[in-house]
């Protein structure tokens, strides 16, 4: 299968221009005439990923965070970046990501992790200028009245999590919930003036979480990885079968590697 074809897919559900103006997305490294047999899917592109790749003689490896995030100047190996992109490039490997453009779309990761909750009403925190039913965040009015301590166990269970944090008290009764995955701190103000009672997010530091717990709102940071690694795959599996029905050959492989950087003890 050619990679413009791939490509296709992956755009119908995350067309590039719902993405953010700071972002890269798109194809990073490669050609989008490759024909790809093998597809690896990770959450980001780590030398251990590019190992991976290699290993099971990936054509493509298909991230959620982009290899390229910021303006580079040179490609040397006297970088990490640079010697990541000298080997996929020697490697013949294509890399292509999907990051805010998946976090906004309509079925895309805010909406996936928003459907682990049962609710009445689901809108947009911050809303693409590109499509008013896409964009950063969602904001939920849940069915029936939950504890915090259910919401923690219901996404401890779902996206198979061990470990996370969070304030407030596990008795809390919630009924308005705010998702935003990855890193939603700048989104924290939108959420209170909508009315959360709950920020569901990743990534948060002490002085944001410190403000806002203070002002009467719970949080619950499920760390960047475990709110979006997990989430990635249940969809990249929708996708896979949409490509597999076009062609059978292809194969979808995920990664064993990509693993939170963090350790718990």
């Amino acid at each position: 299968m050619i990679l413009k074809d791939i490509i296709g897919y992956v755009e119908e559900i995350a067309p590039i221009n719902l993405k953010e103006d700071f972002d890269n997305v798109g194809l990073i490294v490669g050609s989008d005439k490759s024909n790809i047999k093998n597809v690896l899917v990770a959450l980001d592109c780590t030398k251990k990923v590019i190992e991976e790749a290699k290993s099971i003689n990936a054509d493509l490896i298909l991230t959620h965070h982009p290899l390229i995030f910021r303006k580079i100047n040179s490609v040397t190996d006297n970088t990490l970046l640079g010697a990541k992109i000298i080997e996929l490039i020697k490697s013949d490997i294509n890399v292509y990501s999907a990051h805010t453009n998946l976090d906004s779309a309509k079925g895309g990761i805010n909406d996936t992790i928003a459907q682990i909750l049962e609710y009445e009403t689901c809108s947009i925190i911050d809303e693409s200028t590109e499509d008013k039913e896409c964009g950063i965040g969602r904001f939920l009015k849940l069915k029936n009245e939950n504890t915090l301590e259910d919401i923690i166990n219901l996404f401890k269970s779902e996206l198979d999590i061990k470990d996370l944090r969070y304030t407030g008290n596990l008795n809390d009764k919630v009924t308005k919930v705010a998702i935003i995955n990855g890193s939603g701190q700048d989104f924290f103000e939108m959420s209170r003036n909508l009315g959360a009672e709950l920020i569901i997010t990743g990534d948060t530091t002490y002085h944001f979480t410190s403000d806002y717990t203070e002002m009467g709102i719970d949080i619950i940071d499920l760390g960047h990885f475990n709110s979006e690694w997990p989430v990635f795959v249940k969809i990249v599996k929708e996708l896979e079968k949409k490509i597999r029905r076009k062609n059978q050959d292809i194969k979808f492989y995920y990664s064993k590697v990509s693993k939170d950087p963090y350790n718990f003890i």
